[in-house]
């Protein structure tokens, strides 16, 4: 279920909202920046309880991208796209292509300005659709030459940030024997944990889908419902489900040391990143955090460099993360106002290099 936000400030440079020709479905384009460059983000499919909820959510997440493609230090804008369902919604594979053949059609109105890829609900098949309609879609099936599915890209980057967290507020970045929560197991939340139990980490893991309670098993994990994991007590909390778990009431309950963890904005509120300072709870931005796969997508596209050599560049995920809890640290303020001032800084530069 998606939590219901109210709609951000409107700070876009292009929004496309349509009825989808073929599906019947709302469809919602937000181009937030290309100051940068060519925007990048992906395309969710999700159930909302009204459109103005997949529109809100298209809104934030498309920033986000912008600031997350910033502090990635790659030369991509911000944008995302939102199929939104209807509640109890079920697409059979007829009208699931004809929403990505819409999906396709509105990305190809942009003319290059935004590029998707698979998101939340989607995935690689979802894209090789999305292509029948425009050139301006990455992340494609290996088997077509594409560069596959950016789940472990990202997750490797969370991997390489959630040691980063443990090295500041422990004195160590070694994961063994560690107590970490993941709220959420899909693509990238059950690879995260896969090799996190690999390493020795004591796990309490969960997921609105009951069905992911058999990986809990397979791990040695502890199940606990949906909706109490913020309660379990853990060295770092790890979001990795859909935004705005961190609401003020949970913030308030959380048990753990540190926040980082791959949901596209985890705080219900910007001011939630105060709050959890106030607990002295560690807060590593998710858009830092969560950088691995677009960074893949993008230097894949672009052919910068060899598989192994853009996995390593993902990898340095940690490092930036180090570098922004440090600044954060000796400035006095969030590392969320750390990560914001980075993203601003190389947006200031790139408006200034188009102006020029």
């Amino acid at each position: 279920m998606s939590h219901t936000l109210p709609l951000p400030e409107f700070s876009h440079e292009r929004v496309e909202v349509i009825t989808g020709r073929r599906s019947g479905l709302f469809i919602a384009v937000a181009l937030h920046s290309s100051v940068l460059g060519s925007a990048l983000g992906g395309a969710r499919l999700w159930t909302y309880p009204h459109w103005s909820d997949a529109l809100g959510d298209a809104l934030r997440l498309s920033a986000a991208m912008t600031l997350k493609n910033a502090t990635a230090g790659l030369n991509a804008g911000g944008g995302k796209s939102v199929i939104g369902l209807e509640p109890g919604t079920v697409l059979d594979a007829e009208r699931r292509r004809d929403a990505f053949l819409d999906l396709g059609d509105a990305v190809e109105s942009f003319g290059g300005l935004y590029r998707t890829a698979e998101d939340v609900g989607s995935t690689m098949n979802d894209m090789a659709v999305v292509g029948e309609r425009t050139a301006h879609v990455v992340g494609l099936p290996d088997s077509t030459g594409g560069s596959g599915e950016p789940a472990g890209p990202t997750s490797l980057g969370v991997y390489e940030s959630l040691r980063a967290v443990l090295e500041r507020t422990t004195g160590s970045a070694d994961v063994a024997g560690r107590r970490i929560t993941i709220s959420g197991l899909g693509q990238v939340g059950g690879r995260l944990a896969v090799r996190l139990a690999a390493e020795g980490a004591a796990l309490a893991v969960t997921d609105v889908n009951p069905d992911r309670r058999h990986l809990a098993g397979e791990l040695g994990a502890k199940w606990v419902e949906p909706g109490t994991e913020h309660l379990v007590p853990s060295d770092v909390f790890v979001p990795a489900g859909i935004g705005g778990l961190l609401t003020d009431e949970v913030i308030d309950a959380l048990d753990t040391r540190a926040v980082c963890g791959p949901a596209n904005n985890p705080l219900a509120s910007h001011s939630g990143a105060e709050r959890l300072a106030g607990r002295g709870i560690l807060y590593a931005p998710d858009f830092v955090v969560n950088a691995g796969g677009v960074i893949y997508l993008d230097h894949e596209a672009k052919q910068l460099g060899t598989r192994a050599e853009i996995m390593e560049r993902v990898a340095q995920i940690g490092d930036t993360v180090r570098r922004i809890l440090a600044d954060a640290e000796e400035r006095s303020i969030t590392p969320l106002e750390a990560a914001e001032e980075l993203a601003a800084e190389r947006l200031r530069a790139g408006a200034s290099a188009l102006a020029g």
